[in-house]
């Protein structure tokens, strides 16, 4: 039982990888399939700006424009959102709180 690492472990350090190629790619300008969603994303980002600002009209252009007329629309989906993301942290808290009770390694690692 040298290498005592689990799943969750070696996943956690593969993306932390494929998040540095991607945010080297990016700034870069050089195009990676770890780039690849965050370029098509910012170009959309872009193209919904355009069209806020101009009279070009496709679905979602539509929601940010009505957004933008009338934000307290859109309290409710907000506040709904945000109790959820308390309760969502609140689950993680839990559950953190019981993986720190069956630490085996005495909070030491190969990676850490």
């Amino acid at each position: 039982e040298v290498l005592d690492i689990t799943d969750e472990q070696l996943e956690s350090k593969f993306q932390l990888g494929i998040s540095n190629v991607a945010a080297a790619s990016l700034e870069m300008g050089f195009c990676t399939q770890a780039s690849v969603p965050h370029s098509i994303i910012n170009d959309f980002k872009n193209v919904l700006a355009v069209a806020v600002e101009t009279d070009i009209s496709f679905p979602q252009a539509d929601t940010v424009k009505a957004f933008l007329t009338d934000p307290s629309a859109f309290a409710v989906a907000a506040a709904f959102a945000e109790a959820e993301a308390v309760e969502e942290t609140k689950e993680e808290v839990i559950e953190e709180s019981e993986e720190e009770e069956t630490d085996d390694d005495m909070g030491c690692s190969l990676f850490d």
